[in-house]
């Protein structure tokens, strides 16, 4: 293997490789002008070598003097009474030199280090609304703050009360250099916090709802002990935002599976072969509609957005009859309220829902959606009145399309809608969420512009192009929802930016009218980072999961609240394999000798219960190395005998040692950091933990060389070496915040290369590189889409651009939409592609009946592998048959649609048994049509 940086055309010079990350951005020095004083001490004891038993200390003191409150409850820690003195030992701990010169570490001070402070004795004293701290026992900014300074009231930034299980988020302050002792003066009484959440992980901080729904889709526990766990989840999530003192707490963001499909229930809106006749919708056609049954296949499911969330998509059209048919967004307001919190229903927005709708089998193409808004308006002023009736007295629509590029009529639709629900909204205050993007300038000014809504929420962090607008023109009187805490990524926020950025917005707005928010759902992130116990402490102390962004968002409307007035190198080459596509079909057909409409399936065979107690017990060193090797190779063993007895034309081993198809390599990558609980929701029950990418990425070793080989010694027919690509590695990790995507993507695209090449030498002739998340990673806005097409494919390009014609390059895309990227998809210029096609009705096919020509291999999956449903052998002869009307049958192969890995044998085996019985059908019937 070459040595990184050694040849141009490869990688990156030595002067041009990008420095390893030392900090993020959110550890820099915060400006002297915030001088935290007050959390600053804490700050230090939590870093300190004694941080939990000194912090234990201190929570236990402040909640010794929690029945002493006195006061304003608004004004938090400062109705307190706390006196504590500690004692905190002075320990040396040598530390490496930062090449970094904004890390904390590395900077001193002529008269002294930061550090040295261990074996003071330090002292508060908070009682109604005055903070003392004592000059000479705790060293301070070298400032004297005058009485009523905007920094004489940063003591209100913390309160002592925090939970330590969230301690982690206040180690975002970094400590201060030693200077001359200063004394804080009396705090005058804040503003109150005006702190938003848009809502929160649904699977539990140990993923306790995806255990409870697969568990009851077994049939081993009822309908009630689901709904135990699924309420045991609720409570605790509005409890812990209740306790950080989140004024505005979502409720109805909870999901047994999506929230589109809960809209879906909402509306009565089931697709008829389900069989529901009316009534409150249960579990059963609930769960029928996102898995299937026996009987009928699922509704079809594609990703949201560009996330790796997957939502199932409503089938609407003229004959569909909307009724209020699921009671839950006023059933969960209700269930919070009970328990003293009141929250913020949030509903999917109706223009919204529509606009991620399709046409419902046998319905024109070319109906329009937005036509169904009259229908399905009574049903949201049916939930609107019941939940006013029940108390709520704000409401919250999500209508995250009005980041897209819309035409005048969709954006209309919007004015339409709120207009008719003017009179039911009136005497409740009303927010519109957008989120993901920057919303245009038409449609920031169709939303700001809407009647009877109070306040408007945006993605400031994906979105800081929408500063301008408000700046521009923002309607006054109304709230702003400033969403400045990442969502969806699990760095820690930069605090000093996202300060500046509020500060300025508070005099555009009004300090009323300023909601600190997140940039969208949390859903997007990983739960709670008090359970990552084996994670490197200095890559924690750079993140914050769900828990600690709620603890961001109120530490910024604290202070808030407190405050008076290698890449260049690969960019130029093409990385584009010499022969084209037809010329490289023909070599590798005389080599692999495969048959008309040649059958695989694309990775994973079922992960069984065995299976992952071996990989458990050998992380955990139960079992030797060798005891691992054995159990896996019986495993690879099984399946090839499996496909051979089934007579796949093409084989797989099964990736029965890998844990994810993303984790498994980052794993063996460097410049990759993992969690342990660290679970983000992918759909239903399905969870993912993604990587955290911070620092270069580079290949020590071969990562699958060993595995593919030994698989392929088993068998005469060809296997396939299975790696996942740099875009979806990319796209499914949280990545290192302070270079461009596209820099990062090359690096790991050079990783893969690495190993493409090593596998090609072992003697593996079909390579498939997983590109499921290359159209995910798609930006929202059209003038940006270009840009991102171009490094994707080109990284895709780089990963294979050495081998030979005869080594066959697969890739795999799954649950987007591509018609709209399939120039790209062809200009990645693989040998075969896989891709979802089952659940959507064929729509990937409509691209082909248009007239785009396709001359590599493809293979538009056959079977929904995401229902335990088995299809028969004449409903998939009759899907390839479909395909055979707009494809060439020398390129098409026949394939499920997506890895095997969360299924069971027993559905896995007849359903791959009909997939192949199908295939055979047909090359009978095309050889007697020839």
């Amino acid at each position: 293997m070459k040595k990184q940086g050694t040849n141009l055309d490869r990688h990156c010079s030595p002067s041009e490789r990008l420095p390893r990350r030392t900090t993020p951005k959110s550890r820099q020095d915060l400006p002297h002008s915030l001088g935290p004083d007050t959390l600053f001490i804490v700050t230090y004891m939590l870093q300190s070598t004694q941080s939990l038993s000194v912090a234990g200390r201190m929570m236990s003191a402040a909640r010794k003097a929690h029945s002493q409150r006195v006061g304003d409850e608004s004004y938090g820690l400062n109705s307190y009474l706390y006196k504590e003195e500690v004692k905190i030992p002075h320990k040396k701990k040598k530390r490496k030199r930062s090449t970094n010169r904004h890390d904390p570490q590395r900077k001193t001070n002529e008269r002294g280090r930061v550090g040295n402070e261990c074996g003071r004795t330090w002292s508060c004293e908070i009682e109604e609304r005055h903070c003392q701290l004592e000059p000479d026992r705790f060293p301070m900014s070298d400032r004297s703050l005058p009485l009523g300074s905007p920094s004489s009231n940063r003591a209100t930034l913390l309160s002592l009360r925090v939970s330590l299980s969230l301690s982690h988020s206040l180690s975002l302050f970094p400590r201060e250099e030693e200077e001359e002792p200063v004394a804080a003066p009396l705090l005058s009484p804040p503003r109150e916090m005006a702190s938003h959440i848009v809502g929160y992980p649904r699977m539990g901080p140990k993923r306790e709802l995806k255990f409870a729904l697969e568990s009851f889709w077994d049939g081993k526990s009822s309908a009630e002990d689901l709904q135990k766990v699924a309420a045991d989840l609720r409570s605790s999530i509005w409890k812990q935002m209740a306790d950080a003192s989140i004024k505005y707490i979502p409720s109805n963001t909870f999901a047994y599976y999506d929230q589109v499909l809960d809209t879906t229930a909402m509306l009565g809106a089931v697709p008829p072969r389900y069989g529901w006749k009316g009534g409150e919708i249960g579990h059963d056609v609930y769960f029928s509609m996102a898995r299937g049954n026996a009987s009928v296949p699922a509704m079809e499911m594609t990703k949201w957005f560009d996330t790796n969330y997957h939502y199932i998509v409503p089938e609407l059209g003229p004959d569909v009859k909307f009724s209020y048919a699921s009671h839950k967004a006023v059933s969960e307001y209700k269930e919070a309220k009970a328990l003293g919190v009141n929250t913020v229903p949030v509903l999917v927005g109706p223009v919204s829902y529509l606009l991620l709708s399709k046409p419902a089998k046998g319905v024109d193409k070319n109906f329009s959606l937005l036509s169904l808004l009259g229908k399905i308006l009574p049903v949201y002023k049916e939930v609107i009145s019941e939940l006013k009736a029940a108390g709520a007295s704000w409401i919250q629509f999500d209508e995250p399309t009005l980041v897209m590029d819309l035409d005048s009529h969709k954006l209309q639709a919007f004015t339409e809608a709120y207009s008719q629900l003017e009179s039911s909204l009136s005497g409740l205050n009303v927010l519109i969420e957008t989120y993901f993007a920057d919303i245009p300038a038409e449609a920031y000014k169709v939303l700001t512009s809407l009647k009877g809504v109070t306040g408007f929420g945006f993605d400031l962090v994906r979105g800081t192009k929408t500063l301008d607008l408000i700046k521009g023109a923002f309607p006054k009187g109304k709230y702003l929802f400033a969403g400045v805490v990442d969502g969806r990524n699990i760095w820690a926020n930069d605090l000093a930016a996202s300060l500046s950025t509020l500060n300025a917005l508070e005099g555009i707005v009004g300090k009323d009218k300023l909601v600190v928010s997140t940039s969208c759902s949390l859903l997007h992130t990983a739960v709670d980072l008090v359970n990552e116990t084996k994670l490197d402490k200095e890559i924690k102390s750079w993140l914050a999961f769900a828990a600690q962004k709620v603890v961001e968002v109120n530490m910024l409307a604290k202070a808030l609240a407190g405050q008076k007035d290698e890449a260049a190198a690969l960019k130029g080459s093409d990385h584009r394999r010499a022969t084209n596509v037809s010329a490289r079909l023909d070599a590798q057909q005389k080599k692999l000798n495969l048959p008309i409409l040649p059958t695989t399936t694309i990775g994973s065979f079922p992960q069984t219960v065995e299976l992952r107690r071996v990989r458990r017990e050998y992380k955990a060193k139960k079992i030797s190395e060798d005891e691992y090797v054995k159990a896996i190779k019986e495993e690879i063993n099984k399946v090839v005998k499996l496909q051979e007895e089934l007579d796949i034309d093409v084989l797989v081993h099964g990736e029965p040692e890998r844990n994810d198809m993303v984790e498994y390599f980052g794993e063996q990558l460097s410049g990759f950091a993992f969690t342990v609980n660290g679970w983000v929701q992918s759909y239903g029950s399905r969870c993912v933990k993604p990587p955290i990418i911070y620092g270069d990425v580079s290949r020590p070793k071969p990562m699958t060389v060993f595995w593919s080989s030994m698989a392929q010694s088993m068998t005469a027919r060809p296997m396939k070496g299975m790696l996942t690509g740099p875009v979806t590695i990319l796209n499914w990790s949280f990545v290192r915040n302070d270079q461009p995507r596209f820099e990062t993507c090359y690096q790991i695209a050079l990783a893969i290369k690495d190993e493409v090449e090593d596998l090609e030498k072992a003697g593996i002739n079909v390579i498939q590189i997983d590109e499921a998340a290359l159209r995910e990673g798609l930006p929202l806005r059209k003038s940006e889409q270009a840009f991102y097409l171009e490094w994707a494919v080109h990284s895709f390009r780089i990963t294979n651009c050495g081998v030979k014609d005869t080594t066959q390059i697969h890739t795999h895309m799954c649950y987007s939409h591509f018609n709209d990227i399939i120039h790209s998809i062809i200009d990645m210029d693989a040998d075969v592609i896989t891709i979802e096609n089952s659940r959507s009705d064929e729509k990937l096919l409509s691209v082909f009946r248009e007239g785009v020509k396709y001359g590599a291999g493809i293979g538009p999956g056959v079977y929904d592998i995401h229902s335990p449903r088995i299809p028969s052998t004449e409903e998939i002869a009759d899907r390839v048959n479909k395909m055979l009307a707009v494809l060439e049958k020398n390129i098409l192969w026949v394939n499920p649609d997506c890895g095997l890995k969360t299924r069971k044998y027993t559905e896995v085996k007849p359903a791959l048994k009909n997939m192949v019985a199908a295939a055979k059908v047909l090359r009978t019937q095309l050889a007697s049509t020839k």
